[in-house]
Formats: C-alpha cells, sequence, structure tokens
C-alpha cells in the first residue's frame, strides 16, 4: 500500500515537472472594453482542511463580462499555490492571462484581490510539510475545526486601488513583476482543475452573473465550494435564462467606463425595429448624414428638328428672241 502512494505521489509530482509552462501563460482573448471594478464581499468559512482559496474576477465571453464567484478549491497536488488570472493592457485591447497551479505565486498584475492577494505574493497560508497551514489574520478559518493554522498580520495590505480589476492602461493598476514572480513565470506549471473549469463554465450559464445585468454587482460574489454553486446557477436558469439579447459585441465601445456591454440584436427584433435591451446600440456612434432621395429620372424630350424650307424654285428665263438677220444691201 505504502508502494503504491509513493509510485502515485511520484506521478504527480513528474506530471507537474514536465509539464509545458506555455500551456497555461498564454493570453486567449483580447478586448476593448476594461473590466469592472471588483465587488466587494466577504470570504465563506473555509469548508474543510486542504483547500485552499481561489478569488473570484471578471471573465468574458458572447455575453460580455460576468463574476466568477471566488470559492476554494483542493489543489491538484501537495506544495503548490494557486496563481490568480488577471486582465491587462497592451497592444490596443485588454488581454486576460490565465491562472495557473505552481511552486509559487507568479504575478498577477498586481490587482488586490484580498484575502491573502494583496497585489503581489500570497500571505493566506502557507504549506507546512504536507498540509497547508492557514494564516487566519486574512484567511476565514474555523480555528476550532481547523488546527493548522498561525497568524501573521504583517501581509495585510491596506493600500487601497479603488478595487481596479486590470493592469496598466487608463485607470488600471501600474504594476511590473518583481524579480521572485519572474522566476515564478519560468517555472512549470497546472492548469485549473476539473472542478475550477466547472466553476467558470456554470458561471458563465449564470444571467444573474454578466456585468450588463448586474451593473457590475453580481448576485453570488463567492460560494464555499464549486459544488455549492450548481445549485445556484439551475435556480436562476430557471428563473431568468439567457437570451440572445444579452449577447454582446466582441468589440463593444459603449459606456467603456462603465463595463456596460451593448446587446446585439436578433434578427427578429431587426425585422420589427424594435430595439434590444440595455444601451442603444447606436450611441457614440457618429451621426450618419440622410442621404438625399434621389429625383426620378425624367427622360429628357427630344428637341423639335426645323422643317427644312422649300428652297425657291429658280425663275425661267425667258428665251433670248432671235435678233433679226440683216441682208446686207444690194
Amino acid at each position: 500500500m505504502h508502494l503504491i502512494r509513493w509510485i502515485s505521489k511520484f506521478l504527480i509530482v513528474a506530471a507537474v515537472a514536465f509539464a509545458p509552462t506555455s500551456s497555461f501563460a498564454g493570453v486567449f482573448i483580447s478586448i476593448g472594453i476594461e473590466p469592472p471594478p471588483l465587488p466587494v464581499y466577504v470570504q465563506p468559512a473555509c469548508p474543510s482542511d486542504g483547500y485552499l482559496w481561489a478569488p473570484g474576477y471578471w471573465a468574458y465571453g458572447d455575453f460580455g463580462y460576468y463574476w466568477v464567484p471566488g470559492t476554494w478549491v483542493q489543489p491538484p497536488t501537495v506544495g503548490v499555490l494557486w496563481t490568480p488570472g488577471y486582465w491587462g493592457w497592451g497592444d490596443g485591447g485588454y488581454s486576460f492571462n490565465p491562472g495557473y497551479w505552481g511552486p509559487h505565486v507568479g504575478f498577477y498584475g498586481g490587482v488586490n484581490y484580498g484575502f491573502g492577494y494583496g497585489g503581489s505574493g500570497f500571505g493566506g497560508g502557507r504549506w507546512d510539510g504536507g498540509h497547508f497551514a492557514y494564516n487566519s489574520a486574512v484567511s476565514n478559518v474555523n480555528v476550532t475545526n481547523i488546527h493548522n493554522t498561525y497568524v501573521d498580520k504583517t501581509v495585510i495590505n491596506n493600500v487601497t486601488n479603488n478595487n481596479v480589476s486590470y493592469n496598466g492602461g487608463t485607470g488600471g493598476v501600474q504594476a511590473q513583476p518583481t524579480e521572485e514572480e519572474k522566476q515564478a513565470a519560468s517555472e512549470h506549471h497546472i492548469a485549473p482543475t476539473a472542478a475550477q473549469k466547472a466553476h467558470v463554465l456554470a458561471a458563465s450559464k449564470d444571467r444573474e452573473q454578466l456585468a450588463s445585468v448586474n451593473g457590475g454587482k453580481p448576485t453570488t460574489v463567492a460560494v464555499a465550494r464549486p459544488a455549492a454553486y450548481k445549485s445556484v446557477v439551475q435556480k436562476h436558469a430557471a428563473a431568468h435564462p439567457l437570451t440572445q439579447k444579452d449577447k454582446v459585441k466582441p468589440e463593444g465601445t459603449a459606456g467603456a467606463n462603465t463595463g456596460s456591454q451593448v446587446p446585439v440584436k436578433t434578427d427578429e427584433e431587426k425585422k420589427a425595429g424594435s430595439p434590444g435591451t440595455g444601451t442603444d446600440e447606436t450611441a457614440n456612434k457618429p451621426p450618419v448624414k440622410e442621404a438625399t432621395p434621389e429625383k426620378p429620372h425624367v427622360k429628357p424630350k427630344p428637341k423639335p428638328h426645323p422643317k427644312p424650307q422649300d428652297k425657291p424654285k429658280p425663275q425661267d428665263k425667258p428665251e433670248p428672241k432671235p435678233k433679226p438677220k440683216t441682208e446686207p444691201q444690194q
């Protein structure tokens, strides 16, 4: 039995060591609107020993920005920490850098997600041998049930970033990776777990999480674990399902400072001429000059040709009368 466990741990560590870093650190989406500010919320209590906190964030899909609730998740293996994803400005758009698991916490844009993720590094806990120890100064843990805790208030970040959710650009967090974060970026990483991926997918189907619907204040900001969110999504989908009216243009620019999105009209609405919900899709567009109606083409009447006048007939000249012959006199 011990040999089997040892072999299993060895295979997991080997998979981490040989996992390509570029598989999880690439940029997959770039849009022209910055994400809304981070909502303020209370971290739910850690459900059990061995769970690590993954902060909530704004993701983007066919229906615009939507909030992925923060949640406690089980790491894929012992000894790894979660680096949250973040939005960054570059090349004329906002690109999302997905999160990953690794031996150390890397750069996450300087965004203050809270609960140990104050903009750089992680102060919510640390690995102590084969167990994770929680910093109860910033992590919500029940010390009665979870005994591997400690208190370190020096990691509390009192810097206010106005809940900014992105790095760079106008109004974004102006932070650059430290040397330690650069080294962490070159380490081998592990992709989000299946439970994390399912959690993001569930949030993308929850209309209540859309920024265009909730105005940047999602209904569900955090849950104790991903499984607890499934029933919430089902309830919301039954009451307010997603429709084609909720879809947005991929390169929307209207309401860029508020995070509002521009809905795309359905074919039925275009035929009926009824507006879609939300911001009018003609907002912030230059006025269109009305075209001058063309005058009906009138075929010009042919100009009358002057009738040729009859030329006067030449008068007959009288034939000259013959002169009388004069005969010479004899």
